[in-house]
């Protein structure tokens, strides 16, 4: 089972029962705060994001039951997974917990493997469920970025973090990248070809204006008498 190094709140009124824990989830390399009542977890937790919670049942202020109902209920906290630890060994404070939303349950005394196991097994799940929603989330961007195309507003460093995948999703964003760069590169072309078009037009039109002045009578006419004054003012 792969191991990853989380951020692990350790809830507990009793003192000893903290340190234990927390020096063990230490030791397999993982950050840890402690709380030593319901209260102080809940506060935690709305202040910081944490991997996973180790939340005992029997607490004050209020208990553990308590608090995983509350966490289940945020948005924002529902997806962290608590593991419940208590002493108690009936069977019906497991099935509680687990109903609750408990991802599971660690008896005391605690095993320290069997601590490594749990938490590493919640650790592996939460993160399959965060790249889930990464991989939603970037998948909305490309969805985004088809409609910004088809409206002709893409910008294609909107893209970057998802056309870093190595994946389809990836591939289709670089593609979509690709795609909009080629076509910004072919409208500037276009767009200078237009101006140089315009330049053209507009010579042509002025050589036109200048030329159907130059050919009207009047302006002949003109021209003679300014050569005939130029011719007279040479011969004196």
């Amino acid at each position: 089972m792969m191991e990853f190094r989380a951020s692990a709140l350790v809830v507990d009124d009793d003192p000893i029962n903290r340190m234990l824990l927390s020096k063990s989830l230490e030791q397999q390399g993982h950050r840890v705060m402690t709380a030593e009542n319901g209260l102080e977890a809940l506060a935690a937790l709305q202040a910081q994001p944490f991997d996973v919670v180790l939340l005992d049942v029997l607490m004050p202020e209020p208990d553990g039951y308590e608090v995983l109902a509350r966490l289940k209920q945020d948005p924002g906290l529902r997806h962290v997974p608590v593991i419940m630890v208590s002493a108690l060994e009936d069977i019906q404070c497991v099935v509680r917990c687990i109903e609750m939303g408990a991802e599971d349950y660690l008896p005391k005394p605690f095993d320290p493997v069997l601590l490594r196991a749990r938490v590493n097994g919640c650790l592996t799940r939460k993160r399959l469920h965060d790249l889930e929603l990464e991989y939603m989330e970037q998948v909305g961007h490309v969805v985004h970025a088809a409609a910004a195309v088809e409206d002709g507003v893409f910008q294609p460093d909107s893209l970057d973090r998802v056309a870093e995948r190595g994946d389809a999703l990836g591939q289709l964003a670089r593609v979509f990248q690709r795609m909009a760069r080629e076509v910004e590169l072919r409208e500037q072309a276009l767009k200078r070809q237009v101006q140089q078009l315009r330049i053209e037009i507009d010579g042509a039109r002025a050589a036109r204006q200048v030329a159907a002045i130059t050919e009207t009578d009047y302006f002949q006419d003109l021209q003679r008498k300014v050569d005939e004054l130029r011719s007279g003012s040479e011969a004196d």
